[in-house]
């Protein structure tokens, strides 16, 4: 039997957090061989260079492409995107794969399509078809999509948009988050390890902070995060809050030079890196609530049975479980959220986005394909047809 070359592209930890499960699935697949191809985030020092927990995790990375994240400006992000698809032109050329796999929004895994496309290697998509109004990454994920050739949504309304957008409904498999299959596997550390491992001790209330640039907002990122800074100010010295860095996105470093003042002058505040994916959900289990503007705290924290304070409109649009509180990026509106959250009974929310087995139903998908070279002449499926 010849084993199909699948090949994974990563660009940060938090999409190779949702993305690890599949790759366990596809490397244990006799059906296939794994080819991972680390970039992005992972290859930078300023992010923790967390290529090496794909290692130790016990992947082998067949290909690093470096895209020179030296700059958050939008030239120079814009210039990092130029040199990530000409590290993906050589990637795939020497790699060779049959079928590339791509997850999310991100510029870099808009390169990955780019080169892809071009190379005439098929595309498989995961979690296409959200809507984020807030973020540039909404256009991202639906050119993606329009460059993929198999759609793994995360839930229905996506695949309507899918489906809107023209792709075959054949080839749209609703098939949950994969985030939700990591948490179901993964064993987490209890309250006294974490605090150990994090060096960090929980007080009596306790936040979990991510905040990305809001990238299409007329205010900026720096004024919206002075508020959440403010609001937990605010709220007093008994709440710790754990603080992980942003996305490398225009106005990123702005973010990180504020959060390293703050915790700087305050004990209840730790800020890191990367967590890494068994830190970081035994965080959401351990604290009282997510707070921030990532994915994070609409596709995996709802299974926790925990609050997200949902900051702004970066991720307006996305499918939202009960527990999540909306608020206004300004102090004292987040203050109020937080406080709200404190006190909210998120025992009865369900998660929207499925209760587990993502990866497998992606990996049964991808050996039902007998010919990935078929799918490359698409044909625009009209709805009203």
């Amino acid at each position: 039997m010849i084993r199909r070359k699948v090949c994974v592209v990563t660009g940060s930890r938090a999409e190779y957090g949702l993305l690890s499960v599949v790759m366990r699935a596809i490397k244990d697949e006799p059906a296939f061989t794994l080819q991972v191809v680390a970039t992005g985030m992972h290859l930078a020092q300023q992010f923790g260079l967390t290529w090496k927990e794909i290692e130790a995790d016990g992947f082998v990375i067949d290909s690093k492409v470096d895209m020179q994240l030296t700059t958050d400006t939008s030239a120079g992000i814009t210039r990092s995107l130029g040199l990530a698809v000409m590290g993906f032109a050589d990637t795939f050329d020497r790699l060779q794969p049959d079928l590339v796999v791509l997850l999310g929004d991100r510029y870099e895994i808009l390169a990955a399509a780019q080169a892809a496309l071009i190379a005439k290697i098929p595309v498989a998509h995961i979690a296409g078809g959200d809507t984020t109004e807030g973020a540039f990454d909404e256009a991202i994920r639906h050119s993606i999509t329009k460059m993929a050739h198999l759609h793994f949504v995360t839930n229905e309304p996506a695949a309507r948009r899918v489906r809107q957008l023209g792709e075959n409904p054949a080839h749209i498999h609703t098939v949950g988050s994969p985030g939700i299959d990591v948490i179901r596997k993964v064993t987490l550390l209890d309250r006294t390890s974490l605090e150990r491992e994090l060096g960090f001790q929980f007080l009596e209330r306790n936040l979990l902070v991510t905040f990305h640039p809001v990238t299409l907002d007329e205010r900026s990122s720096e004024d919206q995060f002075r508020g959440l800074l403010t609001a937990i100010d605010r709220l007093g010295a008994g709440v710790g809050a754990i603080f992980t860095m942003p996305n490398a996105d225009p106005d990123g470093k702005a973010i990180i030079d504020m959060i390293n003042g703050y915790v700087a002058t305050r004990p209840r505040a730790k800020v890191f890196a990367s967590l890494g994916h068994v830190r970081y959900l035994s965080a959401v289990a351990q604290v009282d609530a997510v707070v921030g503007n990532s994915s994070s705290g609409l596709y995996e924290v709802p299974s926790f049975k925990k609050p997200t304070v949902n900051i702004g409109d970066r991720q307006k649009g996305r499918l939202q479980a009960t527990s999540v509180i909306n608020c206004r990026p300004d102090a004292g509106d987040i203050e109020r959220a937080i406080r709200e959250a404190f006190v909210k009974d998120c025992s009865g929310a369900v998660n929207p986005y499925g209760n587990g087995d993502s990866a497998g139903r992606i990996v049964r998908e991808l050996k039902n394909v007998p010919d990935y070279r078929k799918l490359l002449k698409k044909k625009f499926y009209d709805l009203d047809k």
